[in-house]
């Protein structure tokens, strides 16, 4: 197999990256969790290797030396009397059942499981130098070691206790709880830190859509509060930059408009003739220029953001554009809600179909929806563009069309008008290759 052929096998710091959480929120918990489980997993460690084993440890050993000591006494008693005290004692002292059945054998050794069974057997071989059998589940709570002895059997019960400290349930139910009190905490005081930053977010993805966001109480670190604070300031400046820039059009509108009403009137008071024909000609070309350019630059940013049925503005549009040329499909679904300026978008998508109606014999709009976006394709059959030049018809001023009349090739800003539209609702419009043979125009805009 060819070295290029074999599977590339990611770095393991960027597998190590990818499983990591991608919010903020999960990060940052992932901070507090890995340290806190780092250090309950270490102190574990060390309780169990060292002070619970060394207790056991002590502890089984005690009661091997105990269980070895009652058997030597019992061995070493010479009438039932010393025998007595020897199991009185056994029982007040030393908290263990002592009972002796004379002629019986040892049974089968039982299997030994659980740290604690071990550990004791092998204090009792220490101890014992006399067969036997430890029963680890004689009775609950209780441990049966029968040790075999040439009389018979001597069967002594000891409670589970003497071998087993209560510090480890205390010690694991105390790091239970503080764990489970830990990330309780580090949640609630995450999503409190977290929430501002979500606000912030969803403020500057709805200005970036061109909607209108009110001014939103600032909470959370002053990192956030600063951008927060940062935002809504830039907010404000673009409104005042945009509300500028529409009065002083205005302004020079009303400047223009003035004149060129002085010059029709002129022209129309000379009388007809081919020269008078022509002025009138260019002034209402400058007419409509003047109004193109002051709606690209107005850019409909007053209106107000409403909820829009898609397919009711498509079908708007169809209708209208039906008058120009009957050859026109749509398809939409049914029902579809979306946030958008609707004037706007409507200007917008009668600008692309205008297009396609203008340089093509049909025209098929299609919208389709997912989770993020609604996309609007308008497909014409006409000449279509060159890939290289489909980037400048959205320069202001820019026609396919070589010559000036705007009878064919238009002023040149339905294109422009079209993206800044959708980019002011924070999509786009591109211009791509048609299936049926000329240009696609797809405009997209977030739901």
């Amino acid at each position: 197999m060819a070295p290029s052929s074999l599977p590339r096998r990611l770095p393991l710091a960027l597998r190590l990256k990818r499983m990591l959480p991608r919010s903020l929120f999960g990060r940052t918990l992932l901070i507090f969790v890995v340290p806190t489980f780092i250090m309950l997993a270490a102190a574990t460690y060390v309780f169990f290797d060292r002070h619970w084993y060394t207790v056991t440890q002590r502890m089984t050993h005690a009661l091997s030396g105990d269980i070895a000591f009652i058997v030597d006494l019992m061995q070493k008693s010479d009438n039932r009397q010393s025998t007595a005290e020897v199991v009185h004692l056994a029982l007040t002292k030393m908290d263990l059942v002592v009972t002796f059945a004379p002629g019986r054998s040892l049974p089968d050794p039982l299997p030994i499981h659980g740290p604690i069974a071990v550990m004791l057997k092998h204090a009792l071989n220490e101890s014992l130098s006399n067969p036997y059998v430890l029963d680890m589940t004689y009775a609950p709570e209780t441990i049966s070691v029968e040790v075999g002895v040439p009389e018979g059997v001597y069967t002594i019960l000891s409670p589970e206790r003497r071998v087993y400290t209560p510090t480890t349930q205390v010690f694991i139910l105390w790091m239970t709880g503080s764990s489970i009190l830990l990330t309780a905490v580090a949640l609630l005081f995450m999503r409190n830190q977290i929430r501002p930053i979500r606000r912030l977010a969803a403020a500057a993805e709805a200005i970036g859509k061109g909607r209108d966001v009110p001014w939103f109480k600032l909470e959370g670190s002053s990192e956030v509060r600063q951008a927060g604070a940062a935002l809504m300031v830039m907010r404000d400046r673009l409104k005042r930059q945009i509300a500028q820039r529409t009065a002083m059009l205005a302004g020079v509108s009303h400047d223009l408009r003035t004149p060129l009403t002085r010059m029709r009137l002129q022209i129309e008071l000379m009388g007809g003739s081919a020269e008078t024909e022509e002025l009138s000609s260019d002034v209402g070309e400058m007419e409509e220029m003047l109004n193109a350019y002051l709606a690209f630059a107005r850019g409909e940013e007053a209106e107000a953001a409403v909820p829009v049925d898609l397919a009711e503005l498509l079908n708007e549009i169809t209708v209208a554009a039906r008058r120009q040329n009957p050859a026109i499909t749509l398809n939409a679904p049914q029902g579809v809600t979306i946030i958008l300026r609707r004037n706007a978008m409507k200007r917008c998508l009668t600008n692309l179909v205008g297009n396609a109606l203008r340089y093509g014999s049909r025209a098929v709009i299609n919208a389709t929806i997912d989770d993020q976006t609604a996309t609007i394709t308008v497909d014409d059959d006409g000449p279509g563009i060159e890939a290289k030049r489909r980037e400048d018809m959205f320069r202001p001023f820019t026609r396919l069309e070589e010559s000036r009349n705007p009878a064919t090739g238009g002023i040149g800003l339905g294109l422009t008008i079209a993206r800044d539209i959708a980019r002011s609702h924070g999509g786009d419009v591109v211009l791509e290759d048609s299936p049926l043979g000329g240009l696609r125009a797809r405009a997209w805009v977030p739901v």
